[in-house]
Parts: structure tokens; C-alpha cells; sequence
């Protein structure tokens, strides 16, 4: 490696190690969220979570618009869990977010497919069937994933 080479190589060790901090702190929000959601989650909630599924799958060309169409899906179990504290985070926290989503999704050069819609449905599915231990594991499992992408 050259001296020229080293600069480029820590900015992508930065940005890596920045958007796993990012992923942390969503596990941390997002895993508690899931497990409420499915506790607390009314018919109506429900809807607005198929609803974001399903524009979450229609939004899967182009990088900013798939992150924003994620973010919307995340953002409807963390209105499900009723807890006000939880979604003002997740809110005050979408900007840094957004921007650690669509440069992971510019690293990875892919957006998980339909393995991702798959694992996303399964944690609607949990919330739907009122199972917080398993809807907390799935968005666990999910998140894990994605930080393992970056390795």
C-alpha cells in the first residue's frame, strides 16, 4: 500500500465503524420497539405496518428512496409500541440514520434482496401475531445482519 492508498482506506474504516454505531443504536431502540409493538399493537397499527411492507417492496429500485420507504417500515413498529420516549428518538435519530443507510447501501452495492423483504414481512408477521419475544429476535437477527455486512 502507498501513502496515497492509506487515506482512502481509513475513510472507509470510519465510515464502516460509523454506520455499525448507527446499527447499535438501532438495535438498542428499534429491539425494544419491536417487542412492544407486538404487545401493543392495535388493528389499526397493524394496517400502517402492512402498509409500509408494501411500500418498502414497491420502493426497491434507487437508494435513497428504498432507505426512506426501510425508515417508514421501522418507523410504524415504533409507533405501534405506544411509547412516546422510544419514537422521539427514533425520530430525533432518522437524519443520522438515513444518511449511515444509503452510505451502507452505496457500500454494499446491493439491498439485500429478497432475503431482506423475507426478513422484514417475518418481523410484521411477529408483530401481527402479538409475539414480542419473537418479534425483538427478528429485529435483533435483522440489524446483526446488517452489521455483519460490513465486516
Amino acid at each position: 500500500m502507498t501513502a496515497l492508498e492509506a487515506p482512502e482506506d481509513w475513510d472507509a474504516v470510519l465510515r464502516r465503524a460509523d454506520i455499525v454505531a448507527v446499527i447499535e443504536a438501532r438495535t438498542a431502540i428499534e429491539t425494544e420497539a419491536a417487542a412492544l409493538a407486538a404487545t401493543r399493537r392495535t388493528a389499526t397499527d397493524l394496517r400502517a405496518i402492512r402498509r409500509a411492507l408494501d411500500g418498502r417492496r414497491a420502493h426497491a429500485s434507487g437508494v435513497e428512496a428504498h432507505v426512506d420507504a426501510d425508515t417508514a417500515f421501522h418507523r410504524s413498529i415504533v409507533v405501534a409500541a405506544h411509547n412516546p420516549i422510544l419514537l422521539e428518538l427514533f425520530d430525533g435519530f432518522t437524519p443520522r440514520l438515513r444518511q449511515a443507510m444509503v452510505e451502507m447501501l452505496r457500500l454494499r452495492r446491493d439491498d439485500g434482496g429478497q432475503a431482506d423483504d423475507d426478513r422484514h414481512a417475518l418481523l410484521a408477521d411477529a408483530v401481527a401475531a402479538r409475539d414480542p419475544a419473537r418479534a425483538a429476535a427478528e429485529s435483533r437477527s435483522h440489524l446483526a445482519d446488517l452489521a455483519k455486512t460490513l465486516g
